[in-house]
């Protein structure tokens, strides 16, 4: 008689199941869910489905996960735990996302966080350059250059020429004396004081 009153009906798969097989429910008589932990897990997804398909809604699939991986919500894998980043604050103590798409989100951040563009605003502003750097017009553009005092973005150069214009500290003037000192025009200072120096006009 132990077991039988242990037992409970569900109303969906017609079985009699134990009442651990049952989740509590204390608006009911006896404290338990009509519907037994599998079919509640079975039935109820497929009704939820339904009721975010009607209001337009993607439901991402629910993917098998073998121990010792996690799926990332980005790109959709499924990766051994290798490929992710530790976070004690997490429910299962890994990050959210995998190390590549981690970075990856870090890098369009940091791109807004300091110059304010988005991916597609940086992108767009390469392709008006034709891909190069608008400097040297052959290296690729992959450095987004901008004023330091402004922090307005002035174009996308390559790596020797935007750390050049960082090595002669973004000064005009600088920059025509070393162009003119290219072309064989070296200007020759005149020392008028001690650390002061006149230039030709």
């Amino acid at each position: 008689m132990a077991e039988k009153s242990d037992a409970k009906h569900c109303k969906k798969c017609e079985r009699h199941l134990p009442s651990a097989a049952f989740a509590r429910d204390k608006n009911r008589r006896d404290g338990l869910q009509v519907y037994c932990r599998e079919c509640v897990a079975k039935y109820g997804a497929a009704h939820y489905r339904r009721r975010r398909e009607a209001i337009g809604k993607t439901v991402r699939e629910k993917v098998d996960v073998p121990d010792g991986h996690k799926r990332c919500p980005q790109c959709e894998a499924v990766k051994p735990h290798s490929e992710w980043e530790r976070n004690k604050t997490s429910s299962d103590g890994w990050a959210s996302y995998c190390r590549a798409c981690r970075a990856e989100r870090n890098r369009v951040s940091y791109f807004k966080r300091k110059y304010g563009l988005t991916e597609v605003e940086r992108d767009a502003l390469i392709a008006s350059q034709r891909g190069v750097c608008c400097i040297c017009l052959s290296a690729p553009a992959a450095h987004v250059d901008h004023c330091h005092e402004t922090g307005r973005v002035r174009g996308v150069l390559c790596f020797s020429c935007n750390a050049a214009l960082g090595q002669f500290k973004d000064q005009p003037e600088v920059i025509r004396r070393a162009a003119a000192y290219v072309e064989g025009n070296a200007w020759k200072p005149t020392l008028v004081a001690p650390g002061v120096y006149q230039l030709p006009s």
